[in-house]
């Protein structure tokens, strides 16, 4: 079982980018899911998640306000919208989904920002 992330790439400071999740092994709607990233020589953090629900979201206070993460239910695809961009904001991102005890990980997509 994977999950499958799309949409990263190379922007801007102050651009945008939208991540992409997703999976045909579950559907999200049974899952917490979340978005984590990490920097070269950092440890991996998190930097949103939202509950199976998909009411309740919650984000760390570096990207409060700039990141929203979201789900589609119709295409079972989880996104995390990026604005106002940041050079620290350079990391691999990884969606992780929990369900049933069990932690289902993508490979990762590279988000640089840059000049």
């Amino acid at each position: 079982v994977q999950l499958v992330e799309s949409g990263g790439g190379l922007v801007q400071p102050g651009g945008s980018l939208r991540l992409s999740c997703a999976t045909s092994a579950f559907t999200f709607a049974s899952a917490v899911t979340k978005w984590y990233r990490q920097a070269p020589g950092k440890e991996r953090e998190l930097v949103a998640s939202v509950d199976s629900a998909g009411y309740r979201r919650t984000y760390p206070d570096p990207v409060k306000g700039r990141f929203t993460i979201s789900r589609d239910n119709a295409k079972n695809t989880v996104y995390l919208q990026m604005n106002s961009l940041k050079p620290e904001d350079t990391a691999v991102y990884y969606c992780n989904a929990r369900r049933s005890s069990v932690d289902y990980w993508g490979k990762g997509t590279l988000v640089t920002v840059s000049s």
